[in-house]
């Protein structure tokens, strides 16, 4: 395959043309580095190197002026703006970017178009006084201040272009248009020859350059367009060359440098279907893998989205040992980019104290957990341990070692909203995580730190040059925009080995060998997009391109890469993801629309192989060392929420109580219902142990109703530590423990109308064995019960419950059940749990009622516990005697074998 720069150069070599003096002028500084390598493989002798420019470099060369980037322009654009502006009528920075973006581009196309700007400007501000809405006479400040703005237009590019022109720079637009002006001079003083390579879709400016140096006689300008495409006037590919051809004066005298035939030979093309981006990259990978070296060195991998970079590097194969990647890394994807994006979002949002996941987010970034190492832990447990939701910047700093301290305090000390203090943090920041970096030689956490020391150098000096910035938020948006176009050069042969590369990259270079990623509608071509403010007729109606250029565009390099290729790969994605649609290119079904009959065309679709997985329940064999633990549960007691964590899922059992795995402590931002629950029940033991063996009065339940603040308010304290109570959801369930407390109480009240009660027991703890003797160990089963009492001669057994229990769930039918159904019985073999301890500790006197009481149900008062013969009827026994508490010993017996049992495994319940 000879390429089409090998055969340009061989055309200019035949032609005894001196290729030292030549000028070579091509679409990007890769094909002039393809051209260098091309020029050495054919020379025959030792020659200088010819000058090789870029288009954007020879627009320089001629305008004799620098081109500056988005963000200076802007800078100096807010500039003029406050100039021209009057005072009252100046918006601030961040309200004028939101605007002046879109502005800039426009005035980089009407220079690169080289339209007249003030009929331009003042035919659009007519067309906005026609579309404005108002018809109301006199207009209204809204309507003048709308109008206004779009009649300052000519005077807002006038001021921009001196001030740039000023320091001899310019946006890319204004550069061509000066280039375009000096072309004359320029021609004047230049007689060496020009040669343009690749080109298709030129701007006024570009065409106004090239026209005036072929119609001089020094250059010439060779296309790179099949001639199936050049006779196919309506095939998109070629609509600016043939509209070159039909248009330049130059081609009414001499035949255009046009001579490509390979379309229509002979093509293996690929069509593949493939789920998500990571599919397409481990596909990808997959027929990289079947290439030897050879063919590789022939091979072109051409990214249509940016996004598949990473995915596709991890699924390079092993086989690919030499890569050169034109495309740079982005820095967003930088791994330390996520700390500072944390850093901003966190002083842009924060007051007087940070929110603790914020604070945690951030010492526990990579970067900085392993400067800090312990001290991150000990600084998390702390938080959790006083529950802290919400930590000044005195507290987070006081909390570590002086040696971290330089490295918290510019996290986390006020940075007043200054952009300034924020900057000067940065790189204190980055200086301390460099010390760091270098003794541990990360040489590519280095790199990447360096970027960021540059990037934010490069913010210190337009703060310093243009003193727009007045929040965290606007120097944000401008670390943002900056870091958007930075990205790190991957170090590699450019001419050996695999070339990765995106669309535009791949301008003027072929491969034998094409693989094209993510050929989807929105991708290739990319579509609409709307950040302009001219309209589309009037954009038709001076020649400014629109989205159907900008398709023309992708269309033409799309076919240009297939023209000289022969065995070519095109993927899609078929997933809808986001704002994706899955939808296939357009561009692939034009392929089979437009077939050449040499052209051999294979479908597939690819989706990964994805096994089937069996939800099986899990078990748990019993070891010795499990049995051994169990046994020394058995002597310590089990509690009655052991028990019916077993009867719920005896998985969860043998997590939580033999390998003693807990849930993890978090803080709380919100008062869990256990800490509810813990709150009341403590209040309720502080009021009601003094009473012990006592009869309870009216008096004593107006003192306690009495100190109900108080007493919830230290019992919050203790259970919810730094917890704020003051606000949003757990103010109202601070209320709602008070309410709970104070209904319970005036319950009490009412019931000392009509009865005696004397308390017996307040949070008493209870332990007693279980004698089994198919169990050659010693069980003991313990708790502690909440309340025992005798209301007028009958003992009861009380369990409070703050959450909503209903008399059903305290009643059972059939014995058999009571170790089996979880949510029915769980609150019956908890009572009877208790009770049975009771009697085995010699406590008790029969009959006994045992019970509930639901702060969510205290109209329903005692909920007691009873056993009824049949499901559905109303008779029940509600006094607990001994031959009850026998059935209920003869199931826990049951229960506590089958948890103890070696041959019996823990079994996952299906929930």
């Amino acid at each position: 395959m000879v390429s089409f720069i090998s055969g340009v150069l061989k055309e200019l070599i035949s032609s005894k043309e001196n290729i030292s003096e030549t000028i070579f002028i091509l679409p990007s500084k890769r094909a002039g580095s393809f051209l260098l390598k091309e020029l050495s493989a054919l020379g025959t002798h030792h020659i200088f190197a010819p000058k090789v420019y870029s288009i954007e470099e020879f627009t320089e060369v001629i305008s004799e002026a620098k081109t500056v980037d988005n963000t200076i322009t802007l800078f100096e654009f807010y500039k003029v703006y406050k100039a021209i502006t009057p005072k009252e009528a100046q918006e601030d920075f961040e309200t004028f970017t939101a605007w002046a973006q879109s502005l800039i581009h426009d005035f980089n196309e009407i220079d690169r178009y080289l339209i007249d700007y003030k009929k331009f400007f003042n035919y659009l501000a007519d067309i906005q006084d026609l579309k404005h809405w108002s018809i109301q006479e006199p207009k209204t400040e809204l309507i003048n201040n709308y109008l206004a703005f779009w009649k300052s237009l000519p005077a807002y590019y006038e001021g921009l272009k001196k001030e740039l022109l000023t320091n001899n720079t310019g946006y890319q637009g204004l550069i061509y248009r000066l280039a375009s002006e000096n072309i004359q001079a320029y021609a004047k003083n230049h007689s060496a020859k020009h040669v343009f390579i690749g080109f298709n879709a030129l701007n006024a400016a570009e065409q106004q350059i090239v026209q005036h140096l072929l119609e001089n006689d020094i250059a010439e300008i060779y296309w790179d367009l099949d001639e199936v495409f050049v006779k196919d006037r309506q095939h998109d590919a070629s609509l600016f060359i043939n509209q070159y051809l039909k248009d330049w004066p130059v081609y009414e005298k001499k035949k255009a440098k046009l001579s490509v035939n390979d379309y229509h030979k002979s093509k293996n093309i690929h069509i593949t279907g493939i789920p998500k981006n990571v599919g397409q990259a481990k596909y990808l990978g997959e027929l990289l893998a079947n290439l030897d070296e050879e063919t590789l060195q022939e091979t072109a991998v051409v990214l249509g989205e940016e996004d598949l970079l990473l995915p596709v590097l991890n699924s390079l194969p092993p086989n690919v040992k030499d890569l050169n990647i034109t495309m740079g890394f982005p820095l967003k994807n930088a791994p330390i980019a996520s700390l500072f994006d944390r850093l901003f979002q966190i002083h842009q949002n924060t007051g007087s104290a940070y929110y603790y996941k914020d604070v945690i987010s951030v010492i526990n970034h990579p970067a900085l957990s392993e400067i800090l190492k312990q001290e991150t832990e000990v600084f998390i447990e702390k938080i959790q341990s006083e529950n802290t939701v919400n930590l000044s910047s005195e507290e987070i700093i006081s909390s570590f070692s002086n040696e971290a301290k330089p490295l918290i305090e510019a996290c986390f000390r006020n940075w007043d909203n200054s952009p300034k203090k924020a900057l000067e943090a940065f790189q204190e920041i980055i200086n301390q995580i460099k010390i760091h970096l270098k003794s541990s030689e990360n040489k590519l956490g280095l790199e990447f730190l360096y970027h960021f020391h540059v990037l934010f150098n490069k913010l210190e000096n337009l703060n310093d040059a243009y003193p727009h910035l007045k929040s965290i938020k606007s120097l944000y948006q401008f670390y943002k925009e900056i870091m958007s176009t930075q990205s790190l050069d991957f170090q590699g042969r450019p001419f050996k080995g695999l070339q990765l590369m995106g669309m535009l990259e791949s301008r003027a270079l072929d491969f034998k060998n094409i693989i094209i990623c993510s050929v989807n509608e929105g991708v290739l071509p990319s579509g609409k997009s709307g950040s302009s403010f001219i309209p589309f007729d009037l954009k038709q109606n001076y020649k400014l391109p629109t989205y159907k250029e900008k398709d023309a565009v992708y269309t033409y390099h799309f076919y240009r890469l297939l023209q000289r290729a022969k065995n070519v790969h095109l993927l899609y994605n078929t997933e809808t993801d986001g704002l994706n649609s899955g939808e296939k290119s357009r561009f692939l079904t034009q392929l089979e629309i437009e077939k050449q009959p040499a052209h051999q065309l294979t479908h597939a679709m690819v989706s990964p192989k994805v096994p089937a997985i069996k939800n099986e329940l899990r078990e748990v064999r019993k070891t010795p060392e499990i049995m051994e633990k169990l046994k020394s549960l058995a002597a310590y007691g089990f509690s009655p929420s052991a028990l019916t964590s077993y009867i719920r899922n005896p998985l969860d059992f043998y997590r939580q109580y033999v390998l003693g795995v807990r849930d993890s402590e978090e803080v709380e931002e919100t008062v869990a219902y256990n800490t509810l629950g813990t709150v009341v029940h403590d209040s309720l033991e502080n009021f009601y142990k003094p009473l012990e063996n006592k009869l309870l009065t009216s008096v004593d339940i107006k003192a306690f109703k009495a100190k109900i603040e108080e007493e919830i308010t230290l019992q919050f304290k203790k259970s919810y530590m730094n917890g704020p109570v003051n606000q949003g959801k757990n103010l109202l369930i601070y209320e709602v423990a008070k309410r709970y407390l104070r209904n319970f109480l005036n319950l009490e009240l009412d019931r000392l109308k009509t009865e005696e009660v004397k308390i017996l027991k307040i949070e008493e703890n209870l332990k007693s064995e279980i004698k089994i003797e198919k169990l050659d160990f010693p069980i003991f089963m313990r708790g502690k019960v909440d309340r025992v009492e005798n209301t007028n001669g009958i003992t009861r057994i009380i369990d409070y419950k703050t959450g909503k229990v209903t008399q059903d769930k305290i009643e059972i039918v059939d014995w058999a059940d009571l170790a089996s159904d979880y949510d029915k019985y769980s609150k019956s073999f908890q009572v009877l749990a208790y009770t049975k301890m009771m009697q085995d500790q010699n406590s008790l006197d029969f009959p006994v009622e045992a019970g509930i009481i639901s702060f969510k149900n205290l109209k329903s008062g005692f909920l007691k516990f009873g056993k009824k013969d049949k499901p559905k009827t109303k008779n029940k026994e509600t006094a607990i005697n001994r031959e009850i508490l026998e059935a209920f010993e003869v199931e826990l017996k049951k229960l506590i074998i089958e948890i103890c049992e070696p041959e019996i495994p823990f079994k996952e319940k299906e929930i």
